[in-house]
């Protein structure tokens, strides 16, 4: 895992430019905290911050490779899951290799089959390979867009990187919003457009895409999307068919050779995944570390809601002795979320949801003391359909992105007039959904209600679960750690994608078909218990500080932000006085200051 970044440019020479190039690499070098690498010739230049997983001494980057008369130089981040498979076709193929790392085999799987080289790839990565003989780039992206990659075309160049923060280093390119980027912030944020990187001119690659660039222009690429058939196993096969996949998938990401720890909450789909990991471990006669995040007073101050039933504590106790881990619970107080509330900002270089990734940014900062990688539950929710939106006709028919429900008009409300007649963030927000609807496969003959959920799916799949990746990405490798998602293993999404959501709620409960094919793994008290989201802090002392934090940027004429909001109604929000929850107002104003403090860290100007 790691960060990458690079620098192509058709009419100038930059063989000589390596001090721009180092710094750009600089500004992720937490992605890459053990070892960094350039290459640079008169058109292209590559960059690499290394953070060592498997193959320490052979997986040195930029990796550079000459196949007859052509030279190849390659910058990746991520892990190839089925490399060992690959690395034996491609011997049989004739192909010889000097090292044991996933990246030189990925590198020649892209000399022997070119830009299909992602049809033959299980994994995630972000990668970029320059053809100096055909002076042509090539970026690819994973399937669901687990690593990132953001690119800009300026002039006579092209810049890349894993992220925006080493784009922004370039001397060229300014941190500017337009129109559509105060759009993004305050109507889709803290989610964010597939393809679209919110700085004016920045694009990202969207997943299971690859671009190629050459000096006449691009070439983008779509090497997988979701397809809709009837599926027609019974409800056992399907069952089988998931746990098979999950068991192979673990075992794949299982691979490590650094200590490879579990993210255990208690709920179902970590719970599943440490049951299987600790299981293939203990073959080894290995012991599989598990961690799991509290708050300190978390049994006095929690209240349930929607997505919050229970403490997971209880749980991850019960799971951690049945599996037989070592379990380790970091306890994180209010103090703490507060001094860090911004450094997920700067690990995303956009705003988020506050202490939910202040938490997260916490909790992996104490894990990487002991281990470099982690299996984690998230995606389940989305490709197992777990979410109750997905059955509640407020949302299925809400004519808009169903996490938005709740907001929709309420956030507009707290913008000046002159931002919403700029920016038009509610229209603006409606085009997408449209666009996103538009992409759906639909599968004939199917019923509205089928089709309905259908295009939920599609929209939990392509939209939400994006941020949950970028969450997940940036706040885990800006401690240097990294972390993988089995289930985003593109074979599950493919297969859950037609299972239809009745057989996906088998057992009235939700993910009851993960429940029977995680059968024998669990407890059946753990096997049935309930959802409950991801824990938050519900310290009246954390909420009394961000109320504070909020009237102060508001007194302050010069805040960026102090032109952009309708200061009455924010008021009328830190005052309690708006007519939402405790709950709301803390994620409302918790954005804000994010948006402020970004606004004014980055420099950034709106145009």
């Amino acid at each position: 895992m790691c960060g990458i970044t690079g620098w192509i440019d058709w009419e100038n020479d930059i063989s000589g430019q390596k001090e721009i190039l180092e710094k750009m690499a600089g500004t992720i070098q937490n992605r890459g905290p053990d070892a960094e690498g350039f290459w640079l010739s008169p058109r292209a230049g590559l960059a690499h911050r290394r953070l060592i997983v498997i193959d320490p001494e052979g997986g040195l980057q930029p990796m550079v490779e000459r196949w007859g008369d052509r030279l190849f130089a390659m910058t990746y981040n991520g892990e190839i899951y089925n490399y060992l498979e690959l690395k034996k076709e491609l011997q049989e193929r004739g192909h010889t290799f000097k090292t044991n790392s996933d990246t030189e085999v990925l590198l020649h799987t892209y000399l022997e089959w070119g830009e299909d080289c992602v049809r033959h790839l299980n994994g995630i990565f972000a990668f970029a390979i320059w053809d100096d003989a055909n002076q042509k780039l090539f970026l690819a992206r994973d399937h669901l867009g687990v690593k990132p990659l953001f690119y800009t075309e300026k002039g006579s160049m092209i810049l890349f990187a894993s992220e925006i923060k080493a784009i922004l280093a370039h001397p060229e390119v300014k941190p500017e919003l337009d129109a559509d980027g105060l759009a993004e912030i305050f109507g889709n944020g803290p989610m964010r457009t597939p393809g679209v990187g919110v700085f004016k001119g920045i694009k990202e690659v969207r997943a299971g895409h690859s671009i190629t660039f050459t000096r006449e222009g691009k070439r983008v690429t779509r090497y997988w999307q979701l397809e809709s058939k009837p599926h027609t196993d019974d409800v056992e096969t399907t069952a089988a068919k998931i746990r098979e996949i999950l068991e192979d998938t673990v075992r794949r990401q299982l691979i490590s050779d650094m200590p490879l720890v579990a993210m255990l909450s208690g709920g179902l789909d970590s719970s599943g995944l440490t049951a299987i990991a600790g299981k293939e471990l203990a073959k080894e006669n290995r012991t599989l570390h598990t961690y799991s995040l509290d708050f300190v007073g978390s049994d006095r101050d929690f209240q349930t809601d929607l997505l919050h039933r229970d403490l997971d504590e209880p749980w991850v106790k019960r799971v951690s002795e049945h599996v037989k881990t070592e379990h380790h619970t970091i306890v994180l107080d209010s103090e703490e979320l507060l001094e860090n509330l911004l450094v997920p900002l700067r690990a995303r270089d956009l705003p988020g949801i506050g202490e939910m990734e202040t938490s997260l940014y916490l909790l992996f900062r104490e894990i990487k003391k002991d281990a470099t990688v982690a299996l984690s539950g998230e995606s389940a929710d989305e490709v197992f359909s777990g979410y109750p939106w997905f059955h509640q006709d407020e949302f299925l028919n809400a004519g808009t992105f169903p996490w938005r429900v709740s907001t929709t008009g309420y956030l507009s409300s707290l913008l000046s007039q002159e931002t919403l007649n700029y920016a038009r963030p509610d229209d603006y927000v409606q085009t997408r959904y449209a666009e996103a609807i538009s992409e759906v496969p639909a599968l004939e003959g199917e019923g509205d209600l089928e089709a309905r959920q259908r295009e939920m799916s599609y929209l939990f799949i392509t939209r939400f679960l994006p941020f949950m990746l970028d969450r997940k990405d940036r706040t885990s490798m800006y401690t240097g750690f990294e972390v993988r998602v089995p289930f985003c293993d593109y074979r599950l999404v493919e297969y859950l994608w037609n299972v239809p959501y009745r057989v996906k709620t088998v057992d009235n409960i939700e993910k009851g078909i993960l429940r029977r094919a995680l059968k024998g793994y669990l407890p059946d008290d753990v096997l049935y218990r309930r959802k409950s989201a991801y824990p938050t802090a519900q310290n009246p002392v954390y909420y009394q500080a961000i109320i504070r934090w909020a009237n102060d940027i508001l007194a302050d004429h010069n805040s960026p932000i102090y032109s952009l909001v309708n200061r009455r109604n924010v008021q009328a929000l830190i005052d309690g006085k708006a007519g939402v929850d405790e709950g709301q107002i803390v994620k409302a104003l918790e954005y804000l200051i994010q948006v402020n403090s970004w606004i004014k860290e980055y420099g950034i100007s709106i145009s």
